[in-house]
């Protein structure tokens, strides 16, 4: 079974194209992370979970939510991570995650996606994109063939690694995540897109524009999904592409 979490598509795409390719089902978590549902899995096949990386590891939303689901069936467990150019130690925690649930860590990916954090960088346009996809169909294709004959992936990890990971996460979600930059134009229709879009359920629409609450994991989706572009983040994403998979 692959269960999976997008904020702009990413992850979205490489978890459909393995479900395809492994004749398994693709289940998007968002709305048991937004509910904070701790639902019951039964699966014959390997869990394979696919997620971005936020500031080298996986989404803690993500990471709190595994630990407490029922996986039940396989004991295998793989983890895909989309990122814009690396993971760092991130397959340390992902190992973590799987003794606490005690099943048989397969190991971590890295996929290389078209960037969608425009709070901090430039989202590539159309072209640009679709060419960084069609890059990554080879490692996506890699993935699939280790799932499919049950072999262990390659961590791209170390010592050193881990620990960079734990200090950025630490460092970036204490002092950059942060949503006090978010706001709404007047280019704002009120439609709510946001709202909906936000697996925090930190957004809220008051008097046709939205209102953040103080808890963000950046995950970009308010900013990139919305229909207007009224969306902004500070003065760092004005006249920024907004990126949504392009496929």
């Amino acid at each position: 079974m692959i269960l999976y979490f997008s904020g702009t598509g990413n992850s979205e795409y490489v978890a459909k194209r393995i479900a395809a390719a492994v004749d398994d089902e693709a289940v998007n978590i968002f709305d048991k992370l937004r509910k904070q549902e701790h639902s019951s899995f039964t699966s014959e096949k390997s869990y394979v979970i696919v997620a971005p990386v936020y500031a080298y590891k996986i989404p803690a939303i993500v990471d709190e939510w595994l630990v407490s689901a029922k996986l039940n069936g396989n004991k295998d467990m793989y983890f895909i991570l989309t990122c814009g150019s690396s993971i760092a130690g991130a397959g340390f925690y992902n190992r973590e995650i799987a003794f606490k649930k005690k099943m048989n860590y397969m190991g971590t990916a890295k996929v290389v996606m078209p960037e969608n954090y425009i709070a901090m960088f430039k989202a590539p346009k159309e072209d640009k994109a679709l060419a960084i996809i069609d890059k990554a169909e080879e490692k996506i294709d890699r993935v699939i063939a280790f799932i499919k004959t049950h072999r262990i992936l390659e961590d791209d990890g170390g010592t050193v690694k881990q620990m960079w990971s734990s200090f950025i996460n630490k460092v970036f979600f204490k002092f950059f995540v942060k949503d006090k930059k978010f706001y709404a134009t007047d280019a704002c229709t009120g439609c709510g897109k946001c709202a909906r879009e936000c697996v925090m359920k930190n957004i809220t629409v008051k008097d046709k524009m939205p209102v953040w609450h103080g808890k963000c994991t950046h995950c970009m989706a308010c900013i990139c999904k919305c229909p207007a572009k009224a969306v902004e983040y500070g003065r760092s994403t004005k006249k920024k592409v907004r990126y949504t998979c392009p496929k």
